[in-house]
């Protein structure tokens, strides 16, 4: 005789987040309202865009990250994808404002692009709280999606990760360890373990109410350990292995920021060619207060990205101007170039080597290149409808090889503008033996805007995570000297002509993360997408199960009962 479900059985209610795995600690919390829950999500997106410089309020990411996790905490993934693009469009809204000078509609076109892939892992971090340990998957899957939209689409995007508003904070030394992954993974879990006290404070708190005089204090035993693991996180750092900063020798370095006519879109003014005069005028001030005996004198000098605006190779003018410059110094000097194809459809972004008596020697081209900025794809299609795409020239071409380049007596590693963001670059070009690392960029465009502090708390991560002092010279500011510990010891303002000789240290141990490569950011991605497929088989087992058992009692109805008690998980 066939077994029947009961006909009037009510249908299985979605299981609540806050009582799943955890029925021994007591009641669940009445869980928080939408209102609430859209509340703390902007609440979170805005500290955390506040620890972004030029602010570089660091120490409000992690309650910032735990904002946004308790705003889609025990929600279905579903509408805690909206949730978590709310979060998101609340803090890169301000944060990527300096797109504002392309154009208002490439600014929000950039923050919603973005923002889907913030949207994309609320919804699976909705899904891992239904584990236990569930903060250090939320952290896993953090890592995952910073390192998805840092290669997709056409490259990747990798601005605004979590580790680049730590560019001198108590998390920075995890650098060292395993890369900038480690310090978004890091600071993460500090926010999610900070949510996770949050949770089991409310069960904790509804439990003495439903039972007063009870042993409501053991369920306060979760919130201690919680908050003293999110206080153990950033103390951990300071256990991470560092090599000796005990320099081999020291080199000079000359830094030129020469300053441009114009802003905005049109940084290049009218006049052709002022921006190479700029820069060969602050050189030859250079070598005037070397002769005077008021700087030391440099073994190499370094011109930013774009600091001649010729293409040496083609213009017997610009090919002077360098020329002349570079001889009154009597030093190597790295030139920031514009190198075109023979047949003039493309170019190269070009870091050129020029010598005082050989003059254009060995170079390093661009690899990663700024979309819409150095190429554009369908670019005849597209100018049609966006006139303003004109004014970025031919599209580049990419290099290939590693920024290695021999000057004076030392090896840099030449890293160019928006390189300094990915890690495969900055490391390739560390393991080649580059040191000190050069970053040579042109900013004119966003001059004034909050892009020039992001780049520069780049370089601060970087010096760590490779233990190598940071050279960095800007057409417009801001140029730096940072050394291996971070730590900003030399800075222009911007807008301004400058320059100067700094000393740096030449190293040549390697870290642990430059050895290791990007071993500890693939872990933690398996490690995220392990548990989120956990989740998700679960879920299909959970499914068939009620399935198999609905149909079972042999009717349509029951089944479709059953149907309803699984709920859209």
């Amino acid at each position: 005789m066939p077994v029947t479900a009961r006909r009037n059985a009510p249908p299985v209610a979605e299981e609540s987040i806050d009582t799943i795995g955890t029925r021994a600690d007591g009641p669940a919390a009445a869980p928080p309202r939408l209102w609430a829950r859209m509340g703390a999500g902007v609440l979170g997106g805005v500290l955390l865009y506040l620890a972004f410089p030029p602010l570089g309020m660091w120490y409000l990411a992690p309650a910032g990250l735990a904002l946004m996790t308790l705003a889609v905490y025990g929600t279905r993934p579903r509408r805690a994808a909206w949730l978590g693009l709310l979060s998101a469009v609340a803090s890169l809204l301000p944060a990527l404002a300096w797109v504002r000078p392309i154009g208002y509609d490439a600014w929000l076109g950039l923050v919603a692009l973005e923002s889907l892939f913030f949207a994309a892992m609320a919804a699976g971090a909705a899904a891992v709280t239904r584990l236990r340990g569930w903060p250090l998957w939320v952290a896993c899957l953090w890592v995952a999606q910073e390192w998805l939209r840092g290669n997709f689409p056409a490259g990747g995007f990798p601005w605004l990760r979590v580790a680049f508003s730590q560019g001198e904070s108590a998390f920075t030394p995890f650098a060292a360890l395993g890369g900038a992954p480690l310090v978004s993974f890091a600071v993460v879990l500090c926010g999610t373990l900070l949510a996770y006290a949050a949770v089991a404070a409310a069960r904790a708190w509804a439990g003495r109410r439903r039972r007063p005089g009870g042993a409501w204090p053991r369920a306060w035993r979760p919130v201690a350990a919680a908050l003293a693991g999110a206080l153990a996180v950033p103390l951990a750092a300071f256990a991470v292995p560092r090599p000796s900063q005990t320099p081999e020798r020291t080199v000079r370095v000359g830094i030129v920021q020469g300053n441009v006519p114009g802003r905005g879109m049109y940084f290049l003014g009218d006049e052709p060619a002022v921006v190479l005069r700029n820069h060969a005028n602050v050189t030859h001030r250079m070598a005037q207060q070397v002769r005077e005996g008021r700087l030391p004198k440099p073994d190499l000098v370094i011109w930013p990205e774009n600091s001649t605006d010729i293409d040496p190779y083609r213009s017997a003018f610009a090919r002077d101007t360098i020329h002349v410059a570079v001889r009154d110094i009597g030093v190597p000097v790295l030139v920031g170039a514009v190198a075109y194809t023979p047949d003039l459809r493309n170019r190269y972004t070009r870091s050129l080597v020029w010598d005082p008596v050989t003059g254009a020697g060995d170079y390093y081209d661009k690899q990663k290149l700024v979309l819409f900025g150095e190429y554009i794809p369908f670019r005849e299609v597209l100018q049609r409808f966006i006139s303003r795409l004109r004014l970025a020239g031919v599209s580049a071409l990419p290099g290939t090889g590693d920024g290695d380049l021999v000057m004076g007596p030392v090896t840099i590693g030449a890293i160019n503008c928006y390189e300094v963001a990915f890690d495969s670059v900055v490391r390739g070009t560390t393991r080649a033996g580059g040191t000190p690392l050069v970053v040579q960029t042109n900013n004119a465009t966003y001059a004034l805007t909050n892009l020039p502090h992001q780049q520069l708390a780049m370089s601060q991560l970087r010096a760590v995570e490779h233990n190598r002092a940071m050279v960095t010279a800007a057409t417009t500011g801001i140029s730096a000297y940072v050394d291996p510990d971070g730590r900003v010891r030399w800075r222009t303002d911007e807008l301004v002509a400058d320059m100067t000789v700094v000393t740096v240290p030449v190293l040549t141990e390697e870290t642990i993360a430059t050895r290791v490569g990007a071993w500890p950011e693939w872990i933690l991605i398996l490690v995220g997408m392990g548990a989120l497929g956990t989740v998700m088989l679960r879920h299909w087992r959970t499914n068939r199960a009620r399935r198999e058992g609905a149909m079972t009692g042999g009717t349509q109805g029951e089944a479709h009962v059953a149907r309803l008690g699984a709920g859209d998980r």
